[in-house]
């Protein structure tokens, strides 16, 4: 599912307009990124929480010259960590898949 399917499906869930939606998206994701920039989490309880991750700098392999080293620099990520909600809709699904089989 893209942006624009996901806010059809909000505006459909909510009763509201498309454009609604996807301002709501934006929104969205603006707080996040902001958030996780400014070193907060952001936790929807049962969901999920957001965070950013600093990945440390490494030494890694040149895919164009397998033979030469690289340093890899330190660079901070985005990390989701899936909250128990939503584990164990996704436990369910593959449970109830697996007795039809």
């Amino acid at each position: 599912m893209n942006k624009a399917a996901l806010a059809e499906t909000i505006a459909k869930k909510v009763d509201s307009n498309k454009n609604q939606a996807v301002e709501f998206l934006d929104a969205f994701e603006d707080i996040i990124t902001e958030t996780i920039k400014g070193g907060d989490d952001v936790t929807l309880t049962g969901f999920g929480t957001f965070s950013a991750r600093v990945r440390k700098a490494r030494m890694g392999v040149n895919p164009q010259n397998p033979t030469e080293r690289i340093q890899i620099p330190t660079v901070t990520v985005p990390k989701f960590k899936a909250g128990k909600a939503l584990k164990d809709a996704l436990k369910a699904k593959v449970e109830t898949v697996s007795e039809q089989e």
